[in-house]
């Protein structure tokens, strides 16, 4: 190449101390990415002050205008040039940055929105007069005395005015309005005992309320679960378990949805360290480990979970937004969250959402193409003749059989005091109809028979370990130093499993016994899957998964076919097998294995409510 590098100078370069106002421009570029990074700091700011109380306002989404107000302590007018400097806070006194049980604590979230908006902060703290100070493109003004009750409010005003090119990467207003009401809706969730009011004010005047949750009262599971009732809506709430596990000091606490009530996206996945929302692959993962065998690839749980442990067990110092966390011990949170969700969902037996039967009302309405015709408005041929008939004389002969005419005899038949009920009748060959004390329950049976199956299957894995099987000739891996000293520090680990390694010199791995279940193996891609997942996630799955498959396909295999006639007797005992079997609601896909219609839906299907 011809060409100078661009990076090396004729000259060499000087270094200059940067001045006040580009550090905070600096800064501001870590701190607030989008409107809704600022009113996450604002809130979070009101949170620390102990308010009870939080009214959010913005404009235009939050481009022209974000307004906080909040109960809180407050600040004094010796308080106010202080908040505006960077690193001044009273969170922390810089002795330990471990123990740190507050949101907010770097000291620059204030001077990083007063270098790039135009920020005005009112403030009144117990005992003292009002005051307010503002800054605009971090030149600030004199304090001055002003009108407040009490708490704070913080206006800011033109967010990336003095710094234009951010404002390009700034999506529409109403991208922005749903950032900031996902950033509300998190630390509503965090703290369902603070009252939280969001309103876009856009146009001037009061504006319109788009999401009001009142402070809850009661134990936290009640708490939590009206707030989340609240915010995410009834449906979440009718079909989410209650969390509560604990391992080695770091206690989970929350509420995961059933495996029927999954989503096509990652779209209500919240997940909380000691109350502070996160984004934590770590906690994500196992996430979805714990739903591992209970949803398909492309199907995501809805879960809402905090882990709380002491804060020196978590640094949550990674990146000033504070949205990512590591643990001093990844493995045993990761853990907890997997064993804590597989046990609740386990305890919650057969049982499946309530939007199966939702979902399946709404399939029995079809939209009328055309407006309603009633049949006394434009009655049928068929009707009509039926009409003729009932009209005309009665003959001797119908008279004759209409005497002898008999209505056959009603049993009263009680349904069986069972979850599922009684079995009354198998429709083509592959769906059981069964009566409850409520409604009725349709099953799949074959859907039904495989988790049962596959649920025995994997019992008897457990019981009695994976069978391996060795290789004629071991397989030889080569890998990096690292990457091979990963997979040998979990070697125990993938044994149980059926996979046999052992160090071959350098970076190589002998692979010396496969899992039997699995067959033939690609031994190299299998350790190089495995790696993959240990450097994501500090832990794999990979194998264990690939194992489940092959009983998931047993499974299937070996239950109960679509098309084959069932007695009476063998039904009720899949439906009593069901009640008994640890998520048995849905199938190894996810999808559910049975219906359940109430009467009273049911007669509302006929017009009868």
């Amino acid at each position: 190449m011809n060409a100078e590098s661009p990076h090396i100078l004729p000259d060499r370069p000087q270094i200059r101390q940067l001045d006040e106002a580009a550090v905070n421009r600096i800064a501001a570029g870590e701190v607030v990415e989008r409107p809704a990074s600022a009113v996450k700091e604002l809130v979070e700011n009101a949170l620390d002050a102990g308010a009870r109380r939080i009214e959010v306002a913005y404009a235009d989404g939050g481009k022209t205008l974000i307004r906080v107000t909040d109960d809180g302590c407050g600040m004094t007018a010796g308080d106010l040039p202080l908040a505006l400097s960077r690193h001044a806070t009273s969170k922390i006194d810089g002795s330990d940055l471990l123990n740190i049980r507050s949101f907010g604590f770097r000291g620059e979230a204030l001077p990083s929105l007063g270098a790039v908006g135009r920020l005005k902060i009112t403030s009144r703290a117990a005992g003292h007069d009002a005051a307010e100070i503002a800054v605009s493109g971090g030149r600030m003004e004199p304090v001055r005395p002003a009108a407040l009750t009490r708490g704070t409010v913080v206006e800011l005003r033109d967010l990336f005015y003095a710094t234009p090119a951010r404002l390009k990467f700034l999506r529409s207003d109403r991208a922005e309005a749903q950032a900031i009401r996902d950033v509300v809706q998190r630390l509503a969730m965090a703290e369902p005992y603070v009252t939280f009011t969001l309103s876009d004010v856009s146009g001037g005047g009061e504006g319109r309320v788009l999401l009001r949750a009142d402070g809850e009262q009661g134990e936290l599971f009640d708490a939590l679960g009206a707030r989340l009732r609240r915010v995410l809506g009834a449906e979440f709430a009718d079909n989410a378990l209650p969390i509560d596990a604990e391992r080695e000091g770091i206690r989970l606490t929350g509420f995961a949805a059933l495996p029927t009530y999954s989503r096509g996206a990652a779209v209500e996945q919240f997940l909380f360290v000691n109350g502070r929302p996160v984004r934590d692959k770590l906690l994500i993962g196992a996430l979805r480990a714990a739903y591992m065998d209970v949803l398909s690839r492309d199907r995501h749980p809805a879960a809402v979970l905090n882990l709380v442990c002491d804060p020196e067990r978590v640094d949550v110092n990674v990146h000033p937004a504070k949205a990512e966390v590591r643990f001093r011990e990844p493995g045993v949170a990761r853990g907890l969250i997997v064993s804590g969700l597989r046990h609740a969902l386990a305890e919650a037996g057969h049982r499946a959402s309530s939007t199966v039967a939702g979902m399946t009302l709404g399939a029995m309405r079809p939209e009328p193409a055309a407006p309603r015709i009633y049949q006394m408005d434009r009655p049928s041929q068929t009707a009509l003749r039926a009409s003729y008939a009932a009209q005309a004389p009665l003959t001797p002969e119908l008279a004759e059989a209409t005497a002898r005419y008999e209505p056959a005899p009603v049993i009263e038949e009680a349904p069986e005091d069972h979850p599922l009920g009684a079995a009354r009748a198998q429709v083509h060959e592959n769906y059981i109809i069964a009566q409850t004390a409520t409604g009725m329950v349709i099953v799949d049976q074959h859907a039904a028979h495989e988790r049962l199956v596959y649920e025995r299957l994997k019992r008897q894995r457990d019981a009695t370990g994976v069978a391996a099987q060795a290789l004629l000739i071991p397989e030889i891996v080569d890998l990096s130093e690292s990457d091979a000293q990963l997979l040998l520090d979990h070697a125990e680990a993938l044994k149980a499993l059926g996979l046999t390694l052992e160090p071959f010199g350098g970076g190589a791995i002998a692979v010396r016994e496969t899992p039997a279940l699995l067959g033939e193996v690609n031994a190299a891609a299998l350790l190089r899957d495995i790696l993959d997942e240990l450097h994501d996630l500090g832990s794999s799955q990979k194998l264990l998964s690939k194992i489940d498959a092959v009983l998931s396909r047993m499974a299937c295999h070996g239950s109960i076919r679509s098309g084959r006639r069932m007695r009476s007797e063998e039904m009720n005992a899949l439906l009593r097998e069901m009640e008994a079997t640890p998520m048995s609601g849905q199938c190894n896909h996810g999808r559910p294995t049975y219906v359940e219609l109430k009467l009273s839906d049911i007669e509302r299907l006929f017009g009868r409510t």
